[in-house]
């Protein structure tokens, strides 16, 4: 995990790279950004889904990486070393879902 810390109008800023190791798609992607991105503190989330990261900027004084990774987990997603909640993770449509359990994309031709 990488972290850069900034100042932005006496708030501490700080940015960290997280590994969501789960993460199949677009849509996985879109459903991570939307659910994290509108709790308190976040500034900015960015999910790639090929390199499997988020790269997530929030305000030090509304939220920490903690709760970062726990929103991203209760959104059914694995995020560094916590677990995807359960409930979550089977209401992922089959494409978000890993692909021992049935999901993911097949391989490209």
């Amino acid at each position: 995990m990488v972290f850069i810390y900034m100042i932005s109008f006496g708030q501490a800023v700080k940015t960290a790279i997280i590994k969501v190791p789960t993460v199949q798609c677009q849509e996985c992607k879109e459903r991570i950004e939307n659910y994290v991105g509108h709790e308190d503190g976040i500034q900015k989330i960015v999910v790639d889904f090929k390199r499997k990261t988020a790269k997530v900027t929030y305000l030090t004084d509304r939220t920490n990486i903690e709760a970062i990774r726990t929103d991203i987990a209760n959104a059914g997603y694995d995020a560094d070393d916590v677990t995807a909640n359960p409930e979550a993770y089977q209401k992922l449509p089959t494409c978000c879902k890993k692909p021992e359990d049935g999901g993911g994309h097949g391989k490209k031709n």
